[in-house]
């Protein structure tokens, strides 16, 4: 029976995962959940999964939890902060980690997971974008099992036959071609981008995901977030990754070897496939994934990336090129701009903008130990919120000037003294 830690049980990775579980209660014990607020959903997913230990953000929210755990006589032991992340995720009884917490926030735990030589299941991309060689570098040392979570780069670990050193170009591989569906916006005049709201960006046509990644796919800037991710997992150069535009979403990623020879990994949109091959790996396992069929969806279609509408995509290959923290400095400032976003203080088409300000901005350093990465890390955010702060202002100023000129007004500033 497998023992695992879930980072990010409450998330849609987290969910799915424990969905499989549920499936397979005889190969998985849970040990440790974690979230970072929704105490709720924790909260049920403690009394049917009854882990030995749970871990919030901060403390009043476990006090909370711990109170309702008691009344249901549940003797799971309710933890709190950054610490205690990590601790969970190198506990002596468990040999997996599903590292699914999203953003920043997940750095610390996965590598503290590597360091104790657990299983990695890698959903959190940021790992590999902020911290990419020290990630790489730890996980050699450690020699762990890592398996790739993402479906694209979970499709290309299945075209290698489900074997794979991290860091470690494969034998005979010529390149690998990463899809992208395209996200929400894919068929949204260009002029029209300017005006798009956060629920229209949220709408992916495919997949089944939360607010943040579901603007990165409208951006593209989680394709180049793997297109990162890729590099330092498979040890490929920029030039060996290729992304084109697949609208069906049904082929996540391919490998072209050496010999013109072409693997491809098929299946539905359905996050559980993924998951259930790391899970269960070097073994497959049944899982709820509706089925293929190729008679219904008849066609596959493949596009260039129309690099007007993506601008993110060529600032992430931007910043691998660039190296360094550079990765880190894109990956703060894009989760600050998303967030922006979501909250109406900027629009859709200037995270992109911002975001390549704020790499302009910041001179990359050479990841050289994971606190030089959290000072780039930090300085990237302050510098994104201060953008974001004159963005918004902006606005306001080109709102009252549009106002003005409604009522037949001069702007101040054009007003004769």
């Amino acid at each position: 029976m497998k023992a695992l830690t879930i980072l990010g049980s409450t998330g849609s990775i987290g969910v799915n995962t424990l969905d499989i579980i549920g499936q397979h209660p005889d190969r998985f014990k849970i040990i440790a959940l974690t979230a970072h607020h929704n105490i709720e959903l924790l909260f049920k997913q403690c009394i049917q999964y009854k882990p030995t230990y749970v871990v919030v953000s901060t403390e009043k929210l476990a006090d909370n939890l711990q109170q309702r755990l008691r009344e249901r006589s549940l003797s799971t032991e309710v933890l709190f902060g950054a610490k205690a992340l990590a601790d969970v995720a190198s506990l002596s009884e468990i040999d997996t980690v599903m590292a699914a917490i999203v953003g920043a926030a997940g750095l610390l735990p996965t590598l503290s997971a590597i360091k104790a030589k657990k299983q990695v299941l890698l959903a959190n991309k940021e790992a590999l974008v902020m911290a990419g060689p020290l990630f790489i570098e730890e996980a050699k040392r450690s020699q762990i099992t890592l398996l790739p979570i993402d479906s694209e780069h979970n499709a290309i670990f299945q075209c290698l036959y489900g074997s794979f050193e991290p860091g470690i170009p494969p034998k005979e591989v010529s390149k690998i071609i990463l899809t992208a569906s395209g996200g929400a916006l894919r068929n949204k005049p260009l002029a029209q981008l300017k005006e798009t709201t956060p629920l229209e960006a949220c709408q992916h046509p495919n997949w089944v995901m939360g607010r943040k990644i579901s603007i990165d796919s409208a951006t593209l800037m989680n394709k180049g977030f793997e297109v990162i991710e890729a590099h330092f997992l498979f040890g490929l150069s920029p030039d060996q990754i290729e992304v084109v535009l697949h609208p069906q979403s049904i082929i996540h990623s391919l490998v072209e070897y050496l010999d013109g020879s072409m693997l491809a990994q098929l299946g539905s949109p359905d996050m559980r496939i993924p998951i259930s091959y790391a899970l269960a790996w070097p073994e497959r396992l049944e899982n709820a994934a509706a089925r293929l069929d190729l008679l219904k969806v008849a066609q596959l279609d493949f596009k260039p990336i129309e690099a007007a509408r993506y601008p993110c995509l060529d600032l992430a290959m931007q910043a691998l090129k660039i190296g360094g923290t550079a990765t880190t400095i894109l990956n703060a400032a894009n989760e600050i701009m998303v967030q922006a976003f979501l909250e109406g203080k900027i629009r859709f088409t200037e995270i992109a903008s911002l975001n390549q300000q704020v790499l302009e901005k910041i001179h990359s350093r050479p990841v050289v130990s994971v606190e030089v990465i959290l000072e780039d890390d930090s300085l990237a955010r302050a510098v994104a919120l201060e953008m974001v702060e004159q963005a918004q202002k902006s606005i306001l100023i080109a709102m009252g000037f549009s106002a003005r000129r409604r009522e037949g007004e001069q702007p101040e500033c054009m007003q004769n003294t």
